[in-house]
């Protein structure tokens, strides 16, 4: 079995714009009790392998990284976060660096949003960001994320765009602890 039939095939549709969340039942239960095993299973090398490869690859990793808590992947997630080099991947990499949940972590998100939120034109992964920079200042208890949406903040003008409901940071922020709760549904 090929490294990406057996981490990436069956595992990236279900990670893609939080779809995990939609998950119900015994469906729930199964894919949260696989994706852990996959995270507890997979090597270094294999998850390098995924880190090099494409979105669908890259996505995987950094959620297999994330929840096995692999923070010596924390550079190159932020790295690579930044780069936004491909689509969607940038979702598991807010993921990741929300797992990891340090105030580094935070900074990686801040640099992203410093840099992508004056770039209306550009439409990556910064609902994702916004979203994970705010579960962070929860759980840390700062206030990092006030810099954007604030008085004065880049959101308001990046997210002028998006459908009402969508402009609102909560939204966003209430999105992906939906999707972190569950990521601690894998592995707490």
């Amino acid at each position: 079995m090929s490294l990406v039939d057996r981490y990436v095939a069956s595992r990236y549709q279900k990670l893609l714009h939080g779809n995990v969340v939609g998950l119900r039942g015994e469906e729930r239960t199964e894919f949260a009790r696989a994706i852990a095993a996959d995270a507890q299973s997979i090597s270094d090398h294999e998850l390098d392998l995924l880190f090099d490869s494409d979105w669908r690859d890259q996505i995987t990793a950094a959620w297999l990284a994330g929840l096995s808590h692999r923070t010596q992947y924390r550079d190159r997630i932020g790295e690579k976060l930044l780069a936004s080099e491909v689509t969607y991947a940038g979702q598991g990499f807010c993921l990741a660096l929300a797992r990891f949940s340090t105030r580094d972590d935070a900074w990686r998100l801040v640099a992203y949003l410093s840099h992508y939120l004056p770039q209306s034109a550009c439409r990556y992964d910064q609902t994702w960001a916004l979203g994970a920079l705010m579960h962070l200042d929860a759980r840390l208890d700062t206030r990092e994320a006030e810099r954007f949406i604030g008085a004065g903040g880049l959101w308001k003008r990046w997210a002028a765009s998006l459908p009402p409901q969508q402009q609102q940071p909560e939204y966003h922020h209430m999105f992906f602890n939906d999707v972190y709760s569950f990521s601690e549904e894998c592995i707490p």
